[in-house]
């Protein structure tokens, strides 16, 4: 399987390895979805009142998530590392444990009517719980580890958990200075401008405004935040080097204490 993953992206996350303790928490929803539609498998997506999207996660739905996710995105981004030279190693949070979640019994939706409904929950999980013991050993062995967005629930069952929300929760439990959340835009976007600073009251604030594509980053900033993460800068994936970019040139959104 050939990388996809942008060239500027490896060499960028290669320099910044050599100078940071430095964990990287993964996506790939757009393998999961293409992957469920080569076994016929059509997949539901669904929005909160509070206007966060997520995949409804039944059954099936779960185990091409992990083939998808913990599979094919992992070890892809991690052969890719690897031939920069850069000794990845491909966990997910079922490893260890790092990542336990508490599976939602139901969801509250809203329909195309724009009407409440509740669900089942599926195999969808809060996370409640973060032990970093595994990657930090994998890097204070060398080790950059690259992470899928997994967890184990309660009852030992696999949990579909938001990415964006687990590398919020990884960067607090290892008491991160900085969280990276990288998007398809420069940041957060409001009015037509990009917003460059936020603190973390003023991005509780404008939640309300905030579309579905990017509340679940601030709102996963904000949980950084409160974990102790100094800051957290969401920019711009496109960037020729998109960490550098957002840790040393401050580009994007930068939301802190």
């Amino acid at each position: 399987m050939e990388s996809s993953v942008p060239e500027g992206f490896l060499k960028d996350v290669k320099s910044a390895f050599e100078r940071y303790r430095l964990v990287l928490v993964h996506g790939g929803g757009k393998i999961v979805t293409n992957l469920a539609g080569r076994l016929g498998k059509e997949q539901k997506f669904v929005t909160s009142p509070q206007g966060f999207r997520s995949r409804y996660t039944d059954r099936e739905t779960m185990e091409i998530y992990v083939m998808g996710m913990a599979g094919i995105a992992n070890k892809g981004l991690v052969s890719a590392l690897a031939g920069h030279g850069i000794p990845a190693v491909g966990i997910s949070g079922l490893d260890g444990p790092l990542i336990r979640a508490r599976r939602k019994k139901d969801l509250i939706i809203v329909d195309e009517r724009g009407r409440k409904k509740r669900i089942d929950g599926g195999y969808t999980g809060t996370i409640v719980e973060v032990d970093p013991k595994l990657p930090r050993a994998l890097l204070d062995g060398g080790f950059l580890p690259v992470v899928a967005p997994l967890a184990i629930g309660e009852g030992s069952e696999l949990l579909n958990v938001d990415g964006d929300r687990a590398a919020a929760q990884i960067a607090g439990a290892m008491g991160a200075d900085v969280l990276v959340l990288l998007t398809d835009v420069e940041g957060l976007i409001l009015d037509g401008e990009l917003v460059a600073k936020l603190s973390k009251d003023e991005a509780e604030a404008i939640l309300g405004k905030v579309g579905p594509g990017m509340i679940t980053k601030v709102h996963a900033a904000i949980q950084a935040i409160e974990r102790g993460v100094g800051k957290v800068v969401i920019g711009s994936g496109q960037e020729p080097e998109p960490i550098r970019s957002a840790v040393d040139l401050g580009m994007g959104t930068v939301i802190s204490r």
